[in-house]
């Protein structure tokens, strides 16, 4: 332990011990090895979001409204947006218009509105919106319980 004193007040500055060498690891003064550059390269370079599943986004706008003006893509046609069902009555948003049960979309006629569809009907025929067009859903069977 060495003394160092400095007007009127002492310090004492203590050795601590030096690690132990170990040759198999490296030498104490010797810079990062191969193995520690080559880690270091292989964790930078690693892709981040390999095993990311992609979702859509549930708040994104239809994509009638992202489409340029002019491109007729998949949604050229009604677009059901919205349902709403009350004891007072049932309503669609069908592309960006409020209809009622009963009342007129173009020249169809709304004749039905389920939580999920709307059914407009006119002369050229009956045409289904569907709130989620991609989605396919099957009714499910139940099978009668075992022993009845």
């Amino acid at each position: 332990m060495k003394r160092f004193p400095v007007s009127g007040f002492e310090f004492r500055a203590c050795q601590t011990a030096r690690p132990a060498f170990n040759s198999e690891l490296a030498t104490r003064d010797s810079k990062p090895g191969f193995g520690a550059l080559a880690l270091a390269a292989l964790l930078i370079a690693w892709p981040l979001g390999s095993g990311a599943q992609v979702l859509n986004d549930p708040t994104r706008p239809p994509p009638v409204f992202s489409n340029p003006p002019g491109d007729t893509g998949a949604a050229a046609g009604p677009l059901l947006q919205s349902v709403m069902i009350s004891p007072a009555g049932s309503s669609a948003i069908i592309s960006g218009e409020i209809v009622k049960l009963g009342g007129k979309y173009g020249d169809a006629r709304v004749v039905k509105i389920t939580a999920n569809e709307v059914v407009l009907r006119s002369a050229n025929g009956t045409e289904i919106l569907r709130m989620y067009p991609e989605v396919n859903m099957k009714a499910v069977r139940h099978a009668p319980a075992a022993g009845k």
